[in-house]
């Protein structure tokens, strides 16, 4: 446990000295690098800058790092399709004409959700070219209820699971985050 103890200091450590765009881009770089670890990014952010700055960088970074890797896939995705062959390519477009018609709500769910693998998310809504706006705006809505699960919770997917408030905050977090993404979608017109 001393060890442990010992890392995360020396980490906050870190990036208190390397200043809140070290902690930007650590959470920026976790959207292309899938490995990174999104979870300890946050805890640190937050060690090192308090909650609501942590909170704050957290989202702001993953709302970047999201879109961008989004942008990236929806740019590339016609050079990535040619690369496949002609059986793949009925297989992948069946699967990418149901993504890419899976409603604001769909999307939102899927990202708030706290063990959901964001690149995957955001290839898959690149490559089946959903809108810019419908994909920025679930970003921007599911991203806060996930970051802050994070920072509130931040404990391993097995003990968040046995933690009756970890699994009623996932309950309420993916509720408001619909309801908040029904209200957006009607108000702006998104689907």
């Amino acid at each position: 446990m001393a060890l442990v103890e010992k890392y995360i200091e020396f980490a906050t450590k870190l990036i208190q000295d390397g200043g809140i765009l070290l902690g930007f881009i650590l959470i920026v770089l976790e959207s292309f690098i899938p490995v990174l670890p999104l979870a300890v990014f946050v805890a640190l952010n937050i060690n090192a800058f308090g909650f609501f700055v942590g909170i704050s960088v957290s989202w702001c970074a993953t709302c970047v790092g999201c879109f961008l890797s989004y942008l990236l896939f929806y740019y590339l995705s016609e050079k990535i399709y040619n690369l496949l062959s002609k059986k793949t390519k009925d297989k992948v477009d069946r699967g990418l004409e149901k993504f890419g018609n899976i409603s604001l709500q769909g999307i939102v769910l899927l990202i708030t959700l706290p063990f959901t693998p964001a690149f995957l998310i955001n290839i898959l809504a690149g490559i089946s070219h959903v809108k810019h706006n419908k994909f920025l705006a679930a970003i921007l809505i599911g991203k806060v209820f996930m970051v802050v699960f994070w920072g509130y919770i931040g404990k391993s997917f097995i003990e968040s699971m046995t933690d009756i408030k970890a699994i009623i905050y996932i309950v309420f977090a993916l509720g408001a985050a619909y309801i908040i993404s029904k209200i957006v979608s009607r108000k702006m017109n998104i689907e």
